[in-house]
């Protein structure tokens, strides 16, 4: 059974770091082809929140919560393994992310748009192409 793990950017081992950004880098990079700075400065941040899903020494799922200014939180880098695809495990991070109140933001690939939409995620404005080519749409959750 996947353990949930919750730690500030502070509080993350150096281990820990590495596998969750070997899983980023692979499927964000490699599986998705999208070359981008995928190290942004904000992780190791005191007020970056990671969640993340393990089981037998890998990371399974991720996702990361910015605090942006005006303290709207931004979820971000949300990633499941390939062969945890399929187990829930990315809406069970959702809900362990949305336990903090307040107004979130996300940008969202568009073809999983109404996933996000299940936590109360509305769209704001058009579509449009991030810099590797790949739609997607910001979305908002009020408090």
């Amino acid at each position: 059974m996947p353990t949930l793990h919750d730690a500030t950017g502070p509080e993350l081992t150096a281990a820990q770091l590495h596998d969750i950004l070997r899983l980023r880098v692979d499927v964000f990079v490699v599986e998705q082809k999208a070359a981008y700075p995928e190290l942004d400065g904000r992780d190791l941040l005191p007020d970056t929140r990671h969640l993340w899903f393990e089981e037998a020494d890998a990371v399974l799922a991720y996702l990361r919560v910015l605090l942006d200014p005006g303290g709207i939180r931004r979820i971000g880098r949300v990633v499941t393994a390939a062969p945890a695809r399929g187990a829930g495990l990315a809406a069970r991070l959702m809900e362990a992310a949305l336990t903090v109140p307040g107004e979130y933001v996300l940008d969202a690939q568009t073809y999983v748009q109404g996933f996000y939409a299940r936590y109360g995620f509305v769209a704001e404005g058009a579509e449009y192409m991030d810099d590797d080519g790949i739609p997607h749409i910001r979305m908002r959750r009020r408090p």
